[in-house]
């Protein structure tokens, strides 16, 4: 008898009804997502998270009494690997920086696709960090100049062209637009598997610690 793969547990920390419905309507239409519990308020929403320990948390940072931003500060230090995904309807620099800065895995706006939003959780909850295609040259500011940045490596320090491949270079282009590696995989026509070796190489190239960075860097150094 086949087991059947363990979900994605996942809560909902939204203010919004209409919005709160939506979303739970739209991913527990996936069989690898479960929305476990929903709350209109983040004090509520912490309550939930102690209870049912889900796997991931779609935070809305403008929420009532307590905002995204200081919720998400406070599981950070409570809960080290809970994977928390930020939502907003605004794209705003400085939220998009506190957001990040808070310990965010990710940064959605609210009018993204639900299957994208899937496959947003789905890379999040494997250690994957996302940040909306939209907003993520607000996040340059967040990076250290390249002329300043420890995190450059060697590469940059020295004006050596980073030795990406061919086929990196491809990859490297979905990842700036925001594509998941399901979705790079798709677009490539190799498994998800190599994609991640794509993107693992690309970072170690790179010198940067995730995918958030490494967009950044590109399109900072104009490398696509």
């Amino acid at each position: 008898m086949q087991t059947k793969e363990k979900s994605i547990t996942v809560i909902i920390v939204e203010d919004f009804k209409l919005t709160r419905v939506g979303l739970r309507c739209a991913l527990n239409s996936n069989p690898d997502i479960e929305v476990v519990a929903e709350s209109e308020d983040a004090i509520n929403g912490l309550k939930y998270i102690d209870k049912f320990h889900p796997d991931v948390v779609l935070m809305d940072l403008g929420l009532p009494q307590m905002n995204g931003i200081e919720a998400i500060i406070k599981l950070r230090e409570k809960y080290k690997d809970l994977k928390i995904i930020a939502l907003t309807s605004h794209d705003r620099e400085e939220e998009v920086i506190a957001a990040l800065s808070s310990g965010a895995n990710a940064y959605c706006l609210k009018d993204i696709d639900p299957e994208k939003l899937a496959d947003v959780i789905r890379d999040v909850n494997n250690g994957v960090c996302w940040l909306d295609p939209m907003v993520a040259h607000l996040a340059l500011k967040s990076i250290p100049k390249v002329d300043d940045a420890a995190l450059v490596g060697e590469h940059a320090a020295s004006g050596v062209k980073i030795p990406l491949t061919e086929r990196e270079y491809e990859v490297l282009k979905h990842l700036v637009a925001g594509k998941s590696n399901t979705e790079i995989a798709k677009e490539l026509i190799v498994s998800v598997h190599t994609a991640k070796a794509h993107v693992c190489s690309i970072l170690q190239k790179m010198c940067v610690n995730d995918r958030v960075q490494a967009a950044v860097k590109a399109v900072k150094e104009g490398m696509v």
